[in-house]
């Protein structure tokens, strides 16, 4: 089989602060912005990978979604354990530099992991948790 991930997503519940994070601090670009009925789906990504897109979404957007579930994902967005992205970079401690200087919330310092990675980690402004390998 020839598989590739093609999109990812992740909530979002406002639109301005996503595209400040995702295209101005992580230098993702904005690929497309639909709106409708005052939501906005965005998709974005990093410039070298133009074939892999992450698709923020407004959470419980779906008509499927019940007052109580979108209660439920507002909680867990506020508390950030609705959603998680690992994203990679050669230079940890630049990456971590930069998003320090903006308004990103640490949640990790670079750190050596037990099972031999570097990381660190922050929230997004809807309290996605946003952790960043080293690959070297």
């Amino acid at each position: 089989m020839d598989l590739k991930i093609f999109n990812a997503f992740l909530p979002h519940d406002d639109r301005d602060a996503a595209v400040a994070f995702y295209c101005d601090t992580l230098g993702f670009e904005l690929r497309n912005d639909v709106g409708y009925d005052g939501k906005h789906w965005l998709t974005v990504g990093p410039p070298g990978q133009p074939d892999v897109n992450l698709v923020l979404f407004p959470p419980g957007a779906d008509p499927g979604v019940t007052d109580d579930e979108r209660r439920m994902i507002a909680e867990m967005m506020a508390k950030g354990t609705y959603a998680m992205l690992t994203l990679a970079t050669k230079d940890l401690d630049a990456v971590f530099d930069k998003l320090q200087a903006s308004d990103a919330e640490v949640m990790q310092e670079p750190t050596d992991q037990p099972w031999g990675s570097r990381d660190c980690a922050f929230r997004d402004p809807s309290g996605n948790t946003i952790r960043i390998d080293e690959v070297k």
